[in-house]
């Protein structure tokens, strides 16, 4: 992916940004992993897992009638697992210490989610305008001849008028 430095640039900056953050990770929807800053820890798992928590979320969202998702957080004995939606087909999973502040964890978090689905996004779009660009033009049914229907006025007292011409 080419966004997948400026991703990381962005993950990179997150983890400066918030004390106790052990672990960004950048994922697709479906669990693929975008770029990941995850010392010790196996980034396509937790971008695979993070798909199935997102479904699920999702789905909670959408039956308790919550709307789209934004974030999920789970809490553990050690720490925090937090994710944040990152534009319309990715997401950002956070892994904090225990003694996180949680508030600038969410503050960060979603900014980062923003400029990442922006990224994202923008990339997307261009993949998409290069693929119609080097598509070949989809062939065009052939030109029917236009028909043009006339009337004659026949009414009561119009006799057929035929024309002939003599030489």
């Amino acid at each position: 992916m080419a966004a997948e430095p400026e991703i990381l640039d962005e993950l990179r900056r997150l983890r400066a940004r918030v004390p106790h953050l052990t672990g960004a990770l950048a994922a697709g929807v479906d669990g693929l992993v975008l770029a990941h800053d995850t010392p010790g820890v196996e980034p396509e798992g937790v971008a695979a897992l993070t798909a199935a928590a997102l479904g699920v979320a999702v789905r909670m969202a959408d039956t308790t009638g919550q709307g789209d998702f934004r974030e999920l957080l789970v809490r553990g004995v050690y720490g925090y697992i937090a994710t944040y939606a990152a534009g319309h087909g990715a997401v950002l999973t956070l892994l904090a210490q225990d003694r996180v502040n949680v508030g600038r964890l969410h503050l960060e978090g979603r900014r980062a989610g923003v400029r990442i689905g922006e990224l994202v996004d923008a990339h997307e779009a261009s993949v998409r305008a290069a693929r119609q660009a080097l598509a070949p033009p989809r062939p065009q049914p052939p030109a029917r001849p236009l028909t043009v229907r006339t009337r004659s006025a026949r009414g009561p007292g119009t006799a057929n008028a035929r024309t002939t011409t003599e030489s």
